[in-house]
């Protein structure tokens, strides 16, 4: 079976010329091999069937012949035909007139992708008007928009989708900027640490003849009330009276995940003394199933005032 041109574009088979064009223009965009250096095969593979599908759906004459009697009828008029070999970058400079990349059209024109997707024309690369600082040559992108997506420390330790409604400037088929609204879901990973960053890319405002941003959000940590994160750990910090801290204790803390724990302390609580629950602390990302520590660090609360009888009490209770 041959390609559904409709659905290589996302678009219904009412689609308008706007549609296709504002269509086409969001998926060349994103699939330009040159746009993903790191994934230019699969890139390049995409680029030429949504180049196809634009080519044949946006000519009204080859379009009626599409719907009436689907690929097979376009044997003789589809792109490749009658000698002329069919060029996704010859119908990417056509609909922008310009490169949106910052190189001329007439560069664009006599590129044609080789096997390997190397970019070159005539040994020169014509992508080379930005660089993400690895070497990789990337067209003319905007800097990334960072913005702080603050979490509670449930939610790094148990994990959460979060749904973040965001608001953009974009450029229509026209080329007038329109501001679009857009819902992104981030799933939050328990154990993830404050600067873990999820970038959404293209989801920054566009310009005329600019790639857009990618949009990134930064992981910040919310303070919280009874525990404290150090790294994969745990802290928590529990008072006790003198006399608790010199006969035992029984310590009841709740879990981030909502867990009721009753830890029995027997030990003399010393100055600097601190009890370590292992793996009761905060989920390891790059560890599935494992856990840092939980530290309960004591404080021990002295009186301030002492009766005759207490005192020699004490001095008798402790053999002074």
């Amino acid at each position: 079976m041959g390609l559904d041109y409709y659905n290589v574009l996302n678009v219904g088979k009412t689609a308008t010329d706007d549609d296709l064009k504002k269509a086409y223009r969001k998926l060349a965009m994103k699939w330009h091999p040159d746009k993903n250096p790191n994934n230019k095969k699969e890139a390049e593979a995409q680029f030429k069937q949504i180049s196809e599908a634009y080519e044949i759906l946006s000519d009204p004459q080859k379009r009626q012949v599409y719907d009436q009697y689907g690929e097979e009828g376009l044997k003789d008029t589809s792109p490749g035909s009658n000698g002329n070999p069919w060029n996704a970058e010859d119908i990417f400079a056509e609909f922008f007139r310009s490169s949106p990349f910052g190189f001329g059209s007439a560069g664009i024109k006599s590129t044609r992708f080789s096997s390997e997707g190397s970019g070159m024309v005539g040994g020169e690369n014509i992508f080379r008007t930005a660089s993400d600082g690895t070497g990789a040559n990337l067209p003319n992108k905007q800097t990334p928009v960072e913005n702080k997506l603050p979490c509670s420390l449930e939610e790094l330790y148990s994990g959460s989708t979060r749904k973040m409604k965001i608001s953009r400037t974009m450029v229509d088929t026209n080329g007038r900027l329109v501001t679009e609204s857009e819902i992104l879901t981030i799933d939050v990973k328990p154990g993830w640490k404050k600067g873990t960053k999820i970038t959404f890319p293209d989801k920054g405002n566009e310009q005329l003849n600019k790639l857009p941003a990618d949009l990134v959000f930064v992981i910040d940590e919310k303070p919280h009330a009874v525990y404290k994160r150090d790294g994969n750990d745990l802290i928590r910090n529990h008072k006790v009276t003198l006399v608790e801290a010199l006969g035992g204790t029984i310590v009841n803390l709740t879990t981030l995940d909502g867990r009721k724990l009753t830890i029995p302390v027997s030990e003399i609580v010393r100055p600097g003394y601190e009890l370590v629950l292992a793996k009761e602390g905060m989920p390891i990302t790059k560890e599935p199933g494992n856990r840092g520590d939980l530290k309960i660090k004591f404080d021990v609360k002295f009186p301030t005032r002492l009766t005759t009888d207490q005192k020699a009490n004490l001095k008798r209770a402790l053999g002074g």
